[in-house]
């Protein structure tokens, strides 16, 4: 084991205000003792992570890049749920084979270093790629990262719980969608700077930083020290499935997080409605869309490490707040649709609710996944964070086709009020749960 960094454990101890950082109740000691170091590690790794995720998102590059292609117009729409549901339906059925590994991070490398892989596909096909099988290779390319970011998020989650201290997670969590907002802040000052029509090369160049960011986000990954854990128990993803239906008939605690988990997905649905009332005044130009990056970027710096410390002492209520701002935003979003008056008729007033939600919904990760982590033992870890990413995946793809079939019949304004009224059945829910803590 390596002499402690000094100026690393004070840089720590401020980061986190604990005041020994070689208190740990929940990890072994040879882990605590690395926590330090480790804790660096993640939030770098998290760094390039997010940076990728934003230069390749389903929701602004991959649109123009199917549109410069010359790809068909339906294949626009299978973007984001491919991305979302993709990246969280296969997690059980791998939990087995990580729940086989004593180190877990190598499954870790193994997904960052794919998505990379699928990144630089990407952007070779933005050179490339023209008309119908350039749009079939782009979703193909889809496919892959998004499995492999579904493997590197189980065992990410894994490997934050065998190295990094419970009263720590939601910290580090925090700081790291802080540094994840200021990348999301360049990415969209970078999108804003290339004007309404990037080109083929920009986009590629785009795409070719992404797959740098997640090789930042592996070699990050390759040198967290792991202490080595316990292999049995792995199970086939049948048994993993049986295992994780009987764990949430017998866990009432785990079963309820997952329905308030579900009801909290009317924040990560709001937000794009919100987007597209903003983008109906101000037309598609790219403008409109970095400033809600932007916005996004700020707001995710200025709010994160704040929830992070909240989340730590009580993530339960991290949720149930977040719940209550969701349904505010959204309300706020519908009114602003329905008032009648110039100062409407602009992208600002709807960057600033957009801004609020986005707040919001940083809570709304960062409360549920400390609760799910702490609710969780280093043995069942990887098994409880895969049958609820799973369960929430096949929720996307149901209450996705939902929500778009009456966002065509309601409209975007009277869907937010629906949002609205589910987020209130997510504090209910959040409100009866245990604390974690």
């Amino acid at each position: 084991m390596s002499q402690p960094d000094v100026s690393q454990t004070q840089l720590y101890e401020w980061l986190t205000g604990d005041d020994d950082s070689r208190m740990c109740d929940d990890i072994p000691d040879e882990a605590c003792q690395e926590q330090p170091r480790n804790f660096f590690l993640h939030l770098f790794a998290s760094l390039g992570n997010k940076l990728a995720d934003e230069l390749s998102s389903a929701r602004l590059v991959l649109p123009w890049l199917l549109g410069i292609i010359g790809a068909p117009v339906w294949m626009v729409g299978l973007l984001v749920p491919i991305r979302e549901s993709g990246a969280l339906l296969p997690q059980l059925f791998v939990a087995g084979f990580i729940r086989l590994k004593p180190q877990r991070k190598w499954v870790w490398v193994a997904g960052a270093t794919l998505q990379a892989i699928a990144a630089a596909a990407l952007a070779a096909l933005a050179l490339a790629g023209s008309g119908a099988w350039g749009g079939t290779l782009v979703l193909s390319a889809l496919v892959l990262l998004s499995l492999a970011r579904g493997l590197s998020s189980i065992a990410t989650k894994d490997v934050l719980g065998k190295t990094i201290a419970k009263r720590r997670r939601g910290t580090l969590m925090g700081w790291s969608g802080s540094v994840a907002g200021a990348a999301t802040l360049v990415a969209g000052g970078v999108l804003v700077g290339f004007g309404d029509s990037p080109g083929h090369v920009a986009l590629a160049i785009l795409l070719l930083i992404a797959a740098v960011g997640w090789l930042l986000n592996a070699f990050c990954a390759a040198r967290i020290r792991e202490v080595p854990g316990a292999v049995e128990g792995g199970e086939n993803a049948w048994d993993s499935i049986k295992l994780g239906l009987s764990l949430m008939h017998e866990d009432r605690t785990f079963l309820h997080f997952n329905i308030a988990r579900a009801l909290l997905l009317s924040s990560a649905l709001a937000l794009p409605y919100l987007a597209l009332l903003g983008q109906q005044q101000s037309g598609t130009e790219l403008g409109g869309l970095g400033l809600l990056v932007v916005v996004s970027g700020l707001a995710a710096m200025v709010a994160s490490p704040v929830w992070g410390k909240r989340a730590d002492q009580s993530s339960r209520r991290v949720m149930r707040d977040a719940a209550i701002g969701t349904a505010i935003c959204c309300l706020l979003g519908a009114l602003l649709a329905w008032w009648p008056g110039s100062w409407t008729q602009s992208v600002l007033p709807y960057a600033v609710v957009y801004s609020l939600l986005v707040i919001v919904h940083h809570g709304v990760r960062l409360g549920r996944k400390t609760y799910l982590v702490d609710i969780a033992s280093q043995d069942n870890r990887a098994l409880y964070v895969a049958l609820s990413n799973t369960f929430t995946g096949v929720l996307m793809l149901v209450v996705g086709g939902i929500i778009g079939a009456l966002a065509q019949w309601l409209g975007s304004a009277m869907l937010l009020v629906v949002l609205a009224l589910t987020a209130v059945g997510a504090m209910l829910s959040a409100q009866r749960l245990p604390e974690a803590e």
